[in-house]
């Protein structure tokens, strides 16, 4: 709307002669200088500058979508959840290296558990 105006002003000469230069025909705004991210693959906010419980919400929203991009979306979408979980997972990872591991989520603590057994305490079938 606001590209409409202008240019309807341009053309009739009411337009002051510094925002004369701010569209093109088309509407379309010139290329912008250092901040324009067109054609870049908008990812988020850096991992490293999410705090602990933005990064565990980030981490819980990406995992509830996975399946759905997996199954539906396009290779391009898939490539950048891709992308985006394994900056996630190994900001995470690079924060909490001494994590919790639980004995039954190895190979060996696997190879133990018998049929019936959790492999994670307190989650059913994991």
């Amino acid at each position: 709307m606001f590209v409409q105006w202008t240019q309807d002003r341009e053309l009739h000469g009411f337009l002051p002669e510094i925002a004369r230069g701010l569209c093109v025909p088309g509407g379309y705004p010139y290329p912008m200088n250092e901040h324009d991210e067109r054609g870049t693959t908008m990812t988020g906010v850096d991992p490293s500058r999410l705090d602990d419980q933005q990064l565990m919400k980030e981490l819980e929203t990406i995992h509830r979508t996975r399946h759905d991009t997996l199954l539906y979306a396009s290779n391009d979408a898939l490539r950048a959840h891709n992308e985006r979980m394994a900056q996630l997972e190994g900001e995470y990872l690079r924060r909490n290296p001494r994590r919790l591991v639980s004995a039954g989520r190895t190979r060996e603590g696997a190879r133990e558990r018998g049929c019936g057994e959790t492999a994670s305490p307190g989650v059913p079938g994991t």
